[in-house]
């Protein structure tokens, strides 16, 4: 019987069985969906009973072997994912068989179990859906670090999102409204707008017809840049900067990466501050985790509420990995796996 058949107990023991997994076989390529061995863990991890794993445009990237981490293959991709705890290893304190939870895994999440380090894990509270959980850490995680640690963003200032109808922008409106934040939304087409709007922006721009920089000198300027795009729109948002901004590259979407002018950073005084959210599992793991547990905080007080706009079985994640290519998804892509 497949052990996903089975509905296995958590903590029951799954030594020597096989279970499902979506692996990368040679790069550029479909993932294929595999039969591997159920892992076991090593001191300081647990095995999460995956229920769900949240989709990243950084998965498209590791397919095709241009990720800065590159997998050894084969590789089960999946970043981030939340389930079920089944089993801890040893030096394992704060969690127990059966807590629910969520974790950044940096990949795995792809399969019907995980071994994650316990670190970079947090409890999810009874009323969050695993779908929500799977798609919370990384798109929200990323724009509060980026928003709270990084540019350290303030009450009143003007806050530029670009990609803001995609997973990690939603979140950077959404924050961004609550920190206070003037926000300006910029996605591409009118229901992509309305989106961004329900999600708290003042101001919205048609990326695919409006002039980014002219459109933002005429609303005052941007303090803060907010960007998953790169490319040209990082430019027109740069030339579009206050005095003393702080510009955020995220990712690069557009598959371009701008470069940067020093003289125009010089003379306006302004910073740019990467963020790369898998850096901080080795940099500064708890940063990260206190970070999770701040905005399971504000989910808790119904302040945030994650947008996920599709749900997936685990045998259609090449699909889910499509939408994220074409840019077609509004917030999360999620593979429900068991």
């Amino acid at each position: 019987m497949w052990l996903w058949q089975a509905s296995l107990l958590a903590g029951s023991n799954v030594r020597g069985m096989a279970m499902r997994a979506m692996q990368l076989i040679a790069y550029d390529t479909d993932l294929q969906l595999s039969t591997v061995d159920v892992p076991e863990p090593a001191a300081g991890e647990v095995i999460i009973h995956v229920a769900a794993c949240g989709l990243n445009f950084a998965d498209t990237l590791m397919i095709k072997g241009s990720y800065q981490e590159k997998p050894r293959l084969p590789a089960t991709l999946g970043l981030e994912l939340a389930g079920t705890v089944s089993a801890v290893g040893t030096g394992v304190t704060g969690f127990a068989v059966g807590t629910r939870v969520a974790a950044y895994a940096g990949g795995g999440g792809l399969a019907d179990y995980a071994a994650v380090p316990a670190k970079l894990c947090v409890t999810i509270p009874d009323k969050m859906p695993f779908t929500d959980a799977a798609g919370f850490l990384i798109a929200y995680g990323t724009s509060h670090l980026a928003l709270h640690d990084r540019a350290r963003m303030q009450k009143g200032e003007r806050l530029l999102v670009l990609g803001a109808s995609g997973g990690v922008g939603l979140t950077a409106v959404e924050l961004g409204h609550l920190m206070g934040a003037e926000v300006i939304a910029c996605a591409r087409g009118a229901q992509k707008l309305k989106l961004c709007k329900k999600m708290g922006a003042d101001h919205l721009i048609d990326s695919d017809t409006d002039d980014i920089r002219d459109r933002v000198k005429a609303l005052g300027g941007a303090d803060v840049v907010y960007d998953p795009i790169g490319g040209e729109q990082f430019t027109a948002a740069m030339r579009a900067c206050n005095p003393g901004a702080r510009l955020l590259p995220l990712g690069f979407a557009s598959g371009k990466v701008a470069p940067i002018p020093a003289n125009i950073l010089l003379v306006k005084n302004m910073s740019v501050l990467g963020l790369y959210i898998g850096g901080y599992a080795k940099l500064n793991p708890k940063a990260l985790t206190d970070s999770f547990d701040t905005l399971i905080g504000w989910y808790n007080e119904g302040r945030i509420a994650p947008h996920v706009s599709h749900v997936l079985p685990l045998e259609d994640a090449n699909a889910g990995l499509d939408l994220l290519r074409r840019r077609q998804a509004t917030g999360k892509v999620v593979i429900a796996v068991n």
